[in-house]
């Protein structure tokens, strides 16, 4: 399967409020890390020194530390039109947490719209 493909229907399946995604991708042929690396910096894939994994990668949902799922499906992609295979793997998902904004001098109708938004 298609990299783009396969981490697409991980953020497909992933519940409505998850905050952050975090994966790791091993490349089938080690002869093609260093073209593969070229393009994961788009998406500010984190390299493995020693281990069987090759890159880390943050994702962020809406907000936060890591990746737009956006980037990292279009990067994944050139990676697929590169012929570059893989293997991807989630190491962690995390859900339901909310961006810390300060909220002193906001009219009610801000901060009603700010706890709709997010979900709290």
């Amino acid at each position: 399967m298609a990299l783009a493909t396969e981490f697409q229907e991980i953020v497909d399946s992933l519940p409505s409020d998850w905050t952050d995604l975090e994966f790791d991708l091993r490349i089938n042929d080690e002869d093609n890390y260093v073209d593969a690396a070229t393009l994961l910096t788009q998406c500010n894939a984190r390299p493995y020194s020693r281990a069987d994994w090759h890159f880390n990668i943050l994702v962020a949902h809406r907000f936060g530390h890591g990746a737009a799922p956006e980037a990292v499906h279009a990067t994944l992609g050139l990676l697929d039109q590169n012929e570059i295979s893989g293997e991807l793997v989630v190491r962690q998902i995390r859900e339901g947490r909310a961006e810390t904004v300060q909220m002193w001098g906001r009219p009610e109708a801000a901060r009603r719209e700010f706890r709709e938004r997010r979900g709290l």
